[in-house]
């Protein structure tokens, strides 16, 4: 544990709360550690937009209802 600690520039109190969960250690400290293990990957799965079902249909709610097209001009009258 006081070597994954050292590579990751983080005392063992916070790779503790790491490997707890704790949700007041910072994002890259979470980052460093998952890239010492060799599961960085992992971390890109979390940001995707596909995992996130609640994301998405939050996003479906915000899209347009209909989309119009652009106005045709009215043809000149007398011409």
């Amino acid at each position: 544990m006081a070597i994954v600690a050292q590579r990751a520039s983080i005392s063992k109190p916070t790779l503790i709360r790491v490997e707890r969960g704790n949700a007041s250690v910072s994002i890259g400290s979470y980052a460093t550690v998952l890239f010492l293990m060799g599961t960085a990957e992992r971390l890109a799965d979390l940001v995707d937009r596909k995992n996130d079902p609640v994301g998405l249909q939050l996003e479906e709610e915000n899209l347009p209802k209909r989309v119009r097209g652009a106005r045709k001009p009215k043809p000149a009258k007398g011409k």
